[in-house]
């Protein structure tokens, strides 16, 4: 079935919903070496052998630090509502400890300054992955959540009248998984469910994020994100069944449960022996975890099949031997289509991921919106034209969006819920983690080489349809 044409979506867009587009400082900024700037654990993964599928680094990435000036016009020329970045912790405050240096301060004030003067709103997010190198046991220590609460009061105290929302942290569902379970993401680390506690504490993390935001007194609206994925079982078993579900808590619910209902989900007797993280938690922590908050970020990106049983370790971002050891394992989406990650496109179950979280936490969810959603493909300039036809993303973000705002709709499966806007992931092809320069999410062509931007179709698409909006 044909999607709707870029000026049918646009005017079907409601007045207000927020159009933007979304990055990483460490996928894009580069700069590696300017100032006073010292190593995140991204810029120490990177460096170790064999972690990265190109043998590429953070060095240079897509150079947004000497060329913001350039994609902000590029956001302007778009129509794009809002922009949502992320701060450098250790460009802003080397070493992770002391106060903020005035080299890093002064990139971001006149970032924030130039999208304000493009009528483009900062959604900022605070810690997006690259947490310094000197948190030697990164986020299985408490004291992580600490530092971020710290580092979130200078940052909004020098930026927080420049700001339209916070995030505090950036899809802790992925570094718990991918960093320190499954050792695909920095810092590499294979501890499976012993992992858990950096579920807790990256989620303290954004509760005292949250206090020192306030408490800086800060203008804008605060939320989290993390990342959802629907999870169905691979057939009817009961043992599919329980897996499938075992995945939903460690994916979604460990996450989002604390955060909107003040405590950790409940889990079936059987498996509560691999959440004995949670067991004893404090009240007050729990407390400080789910605080009220503006808003809830989710991003979506594919559904999950699970199957009793251990497999081969595949992942969606890589093969894990450690993986291999889990009590399930992962199962292709024949049915759909692939993005070059592999990763299914099934549009449907955008609409199944917001039915969850609004059924699952009905009146104490706060508006949401999608700060991120998008795809990678293997996107070439055409040699004669100069042009980069990437039509599989369009159809991609048609749908996509289209599911969304149908869910919401009126008789849709998430009525009810506010949906307050979404953001493409992403801006720019940028240094996508442990895939590198293999990927392109971007709906900005950039050549790595000589770092020249070249809008694709789909951001003219997404240009037409925003123009037509009401």
């Amino acid at each position: 079935m044909p999607h709707p044409s870029a000026e049918q979506l646009g005017r079907r867009l409601p007045r207000g919903f927020v159009i933007g587009t979304a990055t990483a400082a460490a996928q894009i900024e580069g700069a590696a070496d300017v100032g006073r700037r010292t190593p995140s654990t991204w810029d120490a993964f990177s460096a170790q052998p064999g972690r990265i599928l190109d043998g590429s680094s953070t060095a240079v990435a897509a150079d947004h630090f000497h060329r913001h000036a350039e994609d902000v016009r590029l956001m302007a020329d778009l129509g794009a509502d809002a922009y949502r970045l992320s701060l450098g912790w250790t460009r802003l405050q080397p070493h992770g400890t002391g106060p903020l240096d005035p080299e890093g301060v002064a990139f971001y004030d006149r970032l924030l300054d130039e999208l304000h003067k493009a009528g483009i709103s900062p959604f900022v997010t605070i810690s997006h992955w690259d947490i310094p190198v000197e948190y030697e046991h990164g986020w299985l220590a408490r004291d992580t959540a600490h530092r971020l609460g710290e580092f979130a009061a200078l940052v909004g105290e020098r930026f927080g009248d420049r700001v339209t929302a916070w995030i505090t942290i950036n899809e802790p569902a992925t570094v718990t998984l991918n960093g320190y379970a499954l050792g695909l993401h920095a810092p590499g680390q294979t501890l499976l469910f012993d992992a858990l506690p950096t579920v807790h504490h990256q989620l303290l993390g954004h509760g005292f994020a949250v206090q020192a935001l306030r408490a800086a007194g800060v203008d804008g609206q605060i939320g989290i994100t993390n990342v959802h994925t629907p999870v169905v079982p691979a057939t009817d078993s009961p043992d599919d069944a329980m897996m499938a579900a075992l995945f939903d808590v460690v994916h979604n619910r460990v996450f989002a449960d604390p955060v909107l209902l003040g405590h950790y989900p409940h889990v079936p007797d059987e498996l509560a022996p691999l959440f004995g993280a949670f067991a004893e938690v404090p009240a007050a922590d729990l407390s400080v975890i789910s605080q009220p908050l503006d808003f809830y970020g989710l991003n979506y990106y594919m559904p999950t099949r699970v199957a009793a049983g251990a497999g081969s370790g595949d992942s969606p971002d890589g093969t894990s031997d450690a993986m291999a050891d889990l009590p399930f394992r992962l199962e292709d989406f024949d049915e759909f289509p692939t993005t070059g990650f592999g990763w299914p496109v099934a549009p449907q179950f955008f609409a199944t991921a917001l039915a969850e979280v609004h059924e699952r936490y009905g009146e104490v969810l706060p508006p949401v919106y999608i700060t991120e959603n998008g795809a990678s493909f293997a996107d070439e300039v055409n040699a004669a034209t100069g042009a980069v036809d990437d039509h599989a993303r369009i159809d991609y973000l048609a749908a996509h969006l289209g599911a969304a705002l149908d869910a919401v709709a009126p008789g849709g499966p998430a009525e009810g819920l506010d949906l307050r806007g979404l953001f493409v992931w992403s801006l720019l092809d940028n240094w996508e983690w442990a895939a590198g320069f293999t990927q392109r999410f971007g709906i900005v062509h950039v050549d790595f080489d000589t770092l020249k931007r070249t809008p694709k179709a789909s951001y003219r698409w997404l240009q037409s349809a925003l123009r037509a909006r009401d």
